[in-house]
């Protein structure tokens, strides 16, 4: 089942289905219970009154057992012998005895013995001892009586009763149970209505329940439905410019469509923004390519007018030009740096060495006293160094100085000039890749523009950042800020 509103309408039936179940069952047992217990209580007052009678001493042939039919009424005496009946009753089940044929101490009644045996005629003695010291009315039991189910059959029809058991003392101690059924047709024919009931009306309840639910996941999935098919269109025509439909719900599929959104737009701009790297990258290849293809071919013809460093220098620049487009690529291919320690102030005192032929004299000062480690990608940060230091020797007039220090938890490092700085509105652009903002600049001195860029997605990569503000030299202050290692 693929569909989700088949698996919603599904599922909410199912569940709609065990709760109605659930609580049909709970209401027929305590509906039964109910009709039950009240039934019971109308077999144990027919019971009482029989017991009562019982209790007065009268005779077992005069004793008034009620309507048979609503109410049979079996009395056993203490060794279970039956000694009187509703008429009419021809069987009985779930009182104790089956028999329905009274036995001879019927026609004697209470307070009477019976002679068959030598324990009754103890028991005789005993009974006219009791009479003689006490002589008066028996009694009936005050206990709760007990309760059984069972069948009564009168007057040829079978029925289902709740039958009382009450047990009553006649004046001459002898003790009598009176078992009297009370009917339980209507609690059959109750718990059978609503069995019923509940039977005929819960397919059509589960059948609402799925088709609202039905109609209800659609209408809510509409959205989902449009979203898919604009997205569905925007990959066959490749227009990431086009964008998925926004409900006015402010419901989870509106900030569904909100964040496809705002996806297709960073795609966009990425998408963009490569097309204009592979442009650029191009177009920065092209001139090194070109200027060395027709030396070499110079070259080929007349020996004597190839410019050997000319050459020589367009293939460094375009070495160092792959170096960057390579370095850029791992960049946005998401590679991590190291965590290695790194001492930024040995290391650009190590790069500044390097640079002992440079056009002006770079001025290094290293705050003593301060923690100027950083992690990560010795390489990586050499590179970030190096970049800065070109930047600044090609606009630089006199002097251009770098400074190390920590503050907080962070390590700064300054490289400042004495050039003309950089305008407060070019101050981010710069950063873009493939900008020079000096356009009467020839390539071979200002470089592809690439530098400044992988400086700063390389302190972005390390978790520090890299700004430029106006340097006290007059000139630019690019500042690179990267957490401490801890």
């Amino acid at each position: 089942m693929r569909s989700v509103r088949a698996r919603a309408a599904l599922g909410a039936t199912l569940v709609v289905a065990v709760a109605l179940v659930a609580a049909g069952l709970a209401v027929l047992l305590v509906l039964r219970s109910n009709l039950t217990d009240r039934a019971g209580l109308e077999a144990e007052v027919a019971a009482r009154e029989v017991a009562g009678q019982l209790a007065l001493d009268v005779p077992y042939a005069r004793l008034d057992l009620g309507d048979e039919e609503t109410h049979p009424v079996q009395v056993t005496d203490e060794r279970g012998r039956v000694v009187a009946v509703s008429d009419d009753l021809e069987a009985i089940t779930g009182t104790g005895t089956a028999r329905v044929t009274p036995g001879p101490t019927a026609s004697t009644g209470p307070g009477t013995h019976d002679d068959d045996d030598d324990d009754d005629d103890k028991h005789d003695d005993t009974d006219d001892d009791k009479r003689d010291d006490d002589p008066g009315r028996g009694e009936v039991s005050s206990d709760e009586p007990e309760f059984s189910n069972g069948t009564a059959t009168v007057d040829g029809d079978r029925a289902d009763y709740r039958f009382a058991a009450v047990e009553a003392t006649t004046s001459a101690g002898v003790t009598l149970t009176v078992h009297a059924g009370a009917p339980l047709a209507a609690e059959q024919e109750a718990v059978g209505s609503v069995r019923g009931a509940m039977l005929a009306g819960l397919p059509a309840l589960l059948l609402v329940v799925a088709a609202v639910t039905w109609l209800v996941t659609r209408r809510a999935l509409r959205p989902v439905e449009g979203i898919r098919r604009e997205l569905a269109a925007i990959t066959a025509s490749q227009d990431l410019g086009r964008r998925v439909p926004e409900p006015g719900s402010r419901d989870e599929i509106a900030r569904l469509a909100r964040t496809t959104n705002e996806t297709l737009s960073a795609l966009e701009t990425s998408v963009d923004r490569q097309r204009r790297f592979v442009a650029d990258a191009s177009h920065e290849l092209r001139s090194p390519i070109a200027s060395l293809r027709t030396q070499l071919e110079v070259g080929a013809a007349h020996p004597e007018l190839l410019d050997l460093p000319g050459a020589v220098a367009d293939t460094v620049r375009l070495q160092a030009l792959a170096a960057d487009l390579l370095l850029l690529a791992r960049l946005d291919a998401g590679e991590r740096p190291g965590r290695a320690a790194v001492d930024l102030g040995a290391l650009v005192r190590e790069e500044v060495s390097q640079r002992a032929g440079d056009r002006i004299p770079v001025e290094v000062s290293v705050a003593e006293g301060g923690a100027v480690e950083v992690s990560g990608s010795r390489g990586q940060l050499a590179r970030v160094i190096g970049n800065l230091l070109d930047n600044a020797e090609r606009h630089a007039e006199r002097s251009v100085a770098v400074t190390v220090r920590a503050e907080g938890r962070d390590v700064c490092l300054e490289v400042a000039d004495d050039g003309t700085g950089v305008p407060p509105p070019e101050r981010e652009r710069i950063f873009e890749r493939f900008v020079r903002l000096d356009d009467a600049r020839t390539r071979d001195d200002g470089g592809a523009g690439l530098g400044l860029a992988l400086a700063r997605d390389i302190a972005s990569r390390h978790g520090g950042t890299l700004t430029v503000d106006t340097s006290p030299r007059g000139g630019a202050a690019f500042t690179l800020r990267l957490p401490g290692r801890s």
